[in-house]
């Protein structure tokens, strides 16, 4: 049996530390330690691609971990701690599902993703394929922090993280998508960001919540 090289071991562990916080990040429902989850997610994530870009000496890599870094690690967290504290929302309480059942299914999900991503990673030649399964996991994860949320605020760094696992499904199959679509990524990200900021402001104005069922609930009354 051939023994694992170390560097892929580290990536091994680092890939199932983005796994750990996904579950991290569905358990909690204080916003702002969701945020600071989300920026570790973005660091352990910059660190696998620096890793990863050693490994193979792919020069492209280099600059998507400093774009992970600057964008995922600094500037968005930096950007919803301004505003949890702006709007005053700092807990979503009343999920949907309790924390016992979230989780439950949080499991069912991993299992299914690394069922799903079976037949993706026979057809990867890169030396993460082992890793697509825990990629689709966090993105499937992620997606369940959003169904799961009543506020828009926990619903955004929700769909920040899908798109965390989106990259690290494509570094692991591909190493990487090309620069060109990652810059363009990178922007759209950042810009949505700032309208969304304008929006939440916009719908506290207005209707002094965030709260998606009471919004819902005014909705009907009119």
């Amino acid at each position: 049996m051939t023994p694992v090289p170390f560097v892929m071991q580290l990536l091994n562990a680092l890939a199932a530390m983005l796994l750990l916080l996904s579950f991290a990040m569905l358990a909690q429902r204080r916003v702002v330690t969701l945020v600071d989850l989300f920026a570790l997610q973005g660091a352990v994530l910059c660190a696998a691609t620096l890793l990863l870009a050693w490994r193979t000496g792919e020069t492209n890599l280099y600059i998507s971990a400093a774009l992970t870094l600057a964008l995922k690690v600094i500037v968005l967290p930096r950007l919803l701690h301004r505003l949890i504290r702006r709007l005053g929302v700092y807990w979503d309480t009343d999920p949907l599902l309790n924390i016992p059942g979230t989780m439950l299914v949080g499991l069912m999900i991993v299992v299914f993703a690394f069922g799903l991503a079976q037949p993706i990673s026979a057809l990867a030649s890169t030396a993460t394929r082992s890793a697509v399964g825990i990629a689709v996991a966090v993105i499937l994860l992620a997606f369940l922090t959003m169904i799961t949320r009543r506020k828009a605020m926990s619903q955004v760094v929700g769909f920040l993280s899908m798109e965390n696992g989106l990259f690290f499904g494509a570094m692991s199959a591909t190493y990487g998508m090309p620069m060109v679509v990652e810059l363009g990524v990178a922007l759209d990200v950042l810009v949505a960001m700032l309208v969304l900021g304008v929006f939440f402001f916009q719908i506290r104005e207005q209707f002094d919540s965030l709260d998606l069922e009471e919004l819902e609930a005014r909705k009907e009354e009119r």
